[in-house]
């Protein structure tokens, strides 16, 4: 089948409306809450001395991040509860994309998608920096660093290590970072996006992914995922980031459109979070994290972007026919 274009029923997939007219003031409560709340918890954090730095809790979990994986992300989950409930929306489960029966490609998409997309990443990244790859021995001399450092011996082979690592990535992430995701998507993907359909999915998407890298920007400004280096970041980071949200943000988007949930997405947010890091295992130097080897990198992200632009001219492939029978979650889990 060749390209499809938003029809004559205004329908995108998911049972998303185009056309029709923003609901602008809505819009405005929902990014003023989400903002208000995610900006307010980063200001804390700086005064509490920032990224990396500030008081610990029990075992040893540094304070800054208890309030990014808590309140900071999830700012956009109350900002579309406040939103729902200051402007008489209601709480419709399906219109708040809280189904879970639905169709199971959306779930492995998100499961195993992100995964894919991140070691391709990593690959370009390392085929422009050759010489920043040493493969396993890098995961060798890792583990001896760490001994070093701790003064413990690690009872795995490289090659062992290895495996647990992308194991954990698989089982570990999903369950563990959704605790922290679901706050974001809720906000983004099952209350954003829908309200921007009327700007055309394609701008939609786009439009959504800036947003989502914007709201990133205080934090990334202190440090987080680029570092405090100024020739690279925060500045180059800001960029960077919001690229990265843009190709990350169509690949979420699409899943939760192919599903009529946000779970799914929450799924795969949750495996972003927990896989980004794996490639840096095999460099042998600090990369540039401007450019990867991660998601969050200008090389990193190209396969995401490539996924994005192949949905941009395959929209059929965005709203399939069946999105309908998802839609009713006559399909199994």
């Amino acid at each position: 089948m060749g390209a499809k274009s938003e029809g004559p029923s205004g329908e995108l997939g998911g049972g998303l409306p185009a056309g029709g007219r923003l609901e602008r003031r809505r819009l405005a409560v929902f990014l003023g809450v989400t903002f208000g709340v995610s900006w307010a918890t980063a200001a804390v954090i700086y005064a509490l001395g920032g990224i990396g730095t500030g008081p610990t809790l029990a075992l040893g979990i540094p304070l800054w991040l208890v309030l990014l994986a808590g309140p900071y992300m999830w700012g956009p989950a109350v900002g579309h509860l406040v939103t729902r409930w200051l402007t008489d929306e209601g709480f419709d489960r399906g219109e708040m994309r809280l189904r879970v029966r639905t169709r199971p490609l959306p779930w492995l998409l998100g499961w195993v998608g992100p995964l894919v997309l991140i070691l391709v990443g990593a690959a370009l990244y390392f085929l422009v920096f050759p010489g920043l790859f040493g493969g396993m021995a890098a995961v060798a001399d890792l583990l001896a660093t760490v001994e070093a450092q701790t003064g413990q011996e690690i009872p795995l082979s490289p090659s062992v290590f290895l495996a647990v690592q992308f194991i954990q990535a698989l089982v570990a992430a999903p369950l563990l970072n959704s605790l922290a995701t679901v706050g974001e998507e809720f906000g983004w993907r099952a209350y954003l996006l829908p309200k921007l359909a009327p700007l055309g999915w394609r701008r939609a998407l786009v439009v959504h992914g800036v947003v989502w890298g914007v709201w990133h920007w205080p934090v990334i400004a202190m440090g987080y995922n680029y570092g405090l280096d100024y020739t690279a970041a925060p500045w180059l980071g800001l960029l960077a980031m919001t690229v990265a949200t843009v190709g990350l943000g169509v690949f979420l988007g699409w899943i939760t459109l192919r599903s009529g949930s946000v779970f799914p997405a929450v799924v795969g947010h949750a495996m972003i979070n927990g896989s980004a890091g794996l490639a840096t295992l095999f460099a042998t130097a600090v990369p540039n994290p401007v450019f990867g080897p991660t998601p969050v990198g200008l090389i990193g992200v190209v396969p995401w972007v490539a996924v994005a632009a192949v949905l941009f001219v395959r929209t059929d492939w965005l709203s399939p026919a069946e999105s309908g029978r998802a839609e009713s979650g006559t399909e199994g889990v």
